[in-house]
């Protein structure tokens, strides 16, 4: 169809393009997994809702968030995300610690973290994504666009962390780096 002049309006999800159908597609599976995980798919009945669910979640999902030019890395996706669960029982087990210490060791505080993603969706995942780490919780950005993290120990290398964590999530996104 190149060349024949048809033009299309700007966010309009054109299913026979093989980026919106593919998109489609994952995504479709995505929610129907989804649904499967928190619904259980074993009563037959149950079937027209779910696809009726999925289509429309996977509609709005692309309306919302259209298709973009990064290609999700699955061998530092599946690294990222090793990472963030070794992350996350070593900090639960600090968390718990300190809050079975009879001193109570805790040293509160905010940390400023400049990220290198830009502010956009990538960015809010990122941080959605450290706000679920035991023992630190991204409060905002400031001023200057860097994020202030709420942490129990500013003594602690949380901006270090971030750095590692962001890093790996920046190639998981397939925005660069070596997947290798």
């Amino acid at each position: 169809m190149e060349g024949s002049g048809s033009r299309q309006a700007p966010g309009l999800m054109v299913p026979w393009r093989n980026r919106s159908v593919l998109a489609f597609v994952w995504r479709g599976l995505a929610f129907v997994a989804l649904w499967l995980i928190l619904v259980g798919g074993r009563n037959p009945a149950d079937r027209p809702a779910i696809v009726v669910a999925v289509v429309a979640a996977t509609w709005a999902s692309l309306r919302l968030l259209p298709p973009g030019r990064a290609r999700l890395s699955p061998i530092a996706f599946v690294r990222f995300v090793l990472r963030f669960l070794r992350q996350s029982i070593v900090a639960g087990t600090d968390v718990a610690w300190r809050a079975l210490h009879p001193r109570l060791p805790v040293r509160p505080g905010f940390v400023i973290y400049r990220p290198h993603l830009p502010p956009g969706p990538a960015l809010d995942a990122f941080c959605a994504m450290t706000s679920l780490a035991p023992g630190t919780l991204p409060a905002g950005p400031d001023d200057s666009g860097a994020i202030v993290v709420h942490c129990l120990d500013v003594g602690q290398p949380v901006a270090s962390h971030l750095a590692a964590d962001e890093e790996l999530f920046i190639r998981a996104l397939g925005r660069g780096g070596d997947d290798g």
